[in-house]
């Protein structure tokens, strides 16, 4: 997605350049022609690519006949923060900042106890909505340990611009130590 936004990026300065060095070669292009190439031609094979790299991208997340229950992790919003919460692992408590293990997926449960906050981090996956009184799932994976950002994506108030998250991928041999040092 990085290399196509790249290409789009240079064809789009190229014309830009081309319009302030050479007015005339584009005067030279009908309306028309901009209006079904621009407009209708080069948005069909951009969208289908990246239709293909989200499906491929995505295919990876779903689980596989043989591969091992994914953890869960349960994210509680209030205003102006989340809790995290990990049932799978006893003893772990509650804390503010989200610890996964690298290179497992994981089920997030989602849920909101005031008003609509949406959970996303927008290095490891989609977002969903946390909703008041309800249980939304998404399965998030981290590639490698590190450390990454998450955020409400959804406007829930005057605290609303605070209500981020740091989000800890830990090796999977440090995991459990990171939650028992979290707690």
């Amino acid at each position: 997605m990085f290399w196509g936004s790249v290409i789009l990026f240079a064809l789009v300065l190229g014309l830009l350049t081309l319009s302030l060095t050479r007015p005339a070669a584009l005067k030279a292009i009908r309306p028309m022609h901009w209006i079904i190439g621009g407009g209708l031609l080069l948005p069909v094979p951009v969208l289908l690519l990246l239709l293909v790299a989200a499906v491929l991208l995505g295919e990876r997340l779903l689980p596989r006949p043989g591969d091992p229950a994914p953890m869960r992790i349960e994210a509680r919003a209030s205003q102006w923060q989340w809790r995290f919460a990990y049932p799978d692992n006893p003893g772990a408590g509650e804390t503010e900042v989200l610890h996964l293990p690298a290179g497992q997926s994981v089920d997030m449960v989602v849920t909101a106890e005031d008003v609509i906050h949406s959970f996303w981090i927008p290095r490891l996956g989609g977002k969903i909505d946390a909703i008041p009184g309800r249980e939304n799932i998404i399965r998030i994976a981290a590639d490698k340990p590190g450390i990454y950002r998450g955020i409400c994506a959804e406007y829930c108030g005057e605290g609303h611009d605070i209500m981020g998250f740091v989000v800890e991928a830990h090796a999977p041999a440090d995991f459990a130590a990171a939650l028992e040092a979290a707690r």
